[in-house]
């Protein structure tokens, strides 16, 4: 058994460096794209973390005669250099980078969530203590992202010359559309993966809360004029859904990896929604800053319950794998 939970933590850490990899492709990059100074400075500040982060996870895999997953390093790096020709190919760039860096933040705080409790249960403390000190400093930029949230939303805004935030405001609904669409299809097949009653009581709970914010949404595009939710990019978005529930099925410890993800999601849209607060209140829509204030208290909410879970999330992947009763 010992043997087994050992080679589980070396997954789990094989993981932690990919994820590195990918965040290193995406913040050598980012600084050109943040459209502020002040932006821009912190994430130079957060690649210089995050470097010794790779270093850290390889040498703790050095330690245990272990090496990076090169398959996993090569595509998590090339997600990252996707998302940002995404980025670039859209005009609010500085927009899109604030709220998938927050998201990607929440991926790495979760995942190094689930490698401190795994490396404590396996007994290995030099890598809980590691995992420890990164959770910190992801946390931390997590903070500092949301600090910032009225200077990206100010260089989004530069960004759109001959746009006025009427016509704005249908876009950002749209968007905001699109990524609901998503989540209820993830939140449709969490429950089943969850392989535990309190992880898919939250994720039916907020299936629910979900489907009310992709009406709400809906009836705001509708007030403002919008033609409607983009239908091509809700079916683009509820495919790529559809994969992610292929690769949480494709992995035996699903339960873990559904926390991490699940996470990371409800900071993608808290992200995208505190730039549509802003887009409202400056187009003096406060009927919309209203429904957003309340859908964003409720995606905050829904990431602490996940937060909260992680003890079972983590007991859930072991007992997965056979390492837990």
């Amino acid at each position: 058994m010992a043997r087994e939970l050992d080679d589980q933590l070396t997954k789990y850490l094989t993981d932690a460096h990919s994820i590195e990899v990918q965040a290193l492709a995406q913040l050598r990059t980012a600084p050109k794209l943040a459209g502020d100074p002040q932006v821009s400075e912190m994430f130079e500040q957060h690649l210089a973390e995050t470097e010794g982060h790779e270093r850290m996870t390889r040498e703790l895999l050095d330690a245990r005669d272990a090496s990076p997953s090169r398959l996993k390093d090569v595509v998590m790096g090339a997600g990252g250099k996707g998302f940002l020709l995404f980025a670039r190919l859209n005009p609010d760039t500085p927009g899109k980078l604030f709220a998938h860096a927050l998201s990607y933040e929440g991926l790495e705080l979760a995942s190094y969530e689930l490698l401190t409790r795994v490396a404590e249960v396996a007994g290995e403390q030099d890598v809980a203590d590691a995992a420890s000190r990164i959770r910190s400093e992801e946390r931390a930029m997590i903070e500092r992202l949301e600090s910032v949230v009225d200077r990206a939303f100010d260089a989004s805004l530069h960004a759109h010359p001959r746009d006025d935030v009427d016509e704005l405001l249908p876009k950002y609904l749209a968007d905001a559309h699109a990524i609901e669409e998503q989540a209820i299809q993830l939140l449709e097949k969490a429950p089943s993966l969850a392989e535990d009653e309190t992880l898919a009581a939250i994720f039916h709970d907020h299936l629910a809360e979900t489907r009310d914010h992709a009406d709400l949404i809906e009836a705001r595009i509708g007030a403002v004029g919008g033609d409607g939710p983009n239908r091509l990019q809700d079916a683009v978005l509820r495919l790529g859904a559809l994969n992610w529930g292929l690769f949480f099925q494709s992995h035996p410890d699903t339960p873990g990896k559904l926390a991490a993800f699940a996470y990371a999601f409800e900071h993608l849209e808290i992200g995208g929604y505190e730039l549509l607060k802003r887009v409202a209140s400056k187009a003096g829509d406060a009927e919309t800053v209203t429904v957003v204030e309340t859908i964003l208290a409720q995606e905050r909410a829904a990431a602490d319950r996940i937060a909260g879970s992680f003890d079972t999330a983590v007991t859930a992947s072991l007992r997965a794998v056979g390492l837990a009763a």
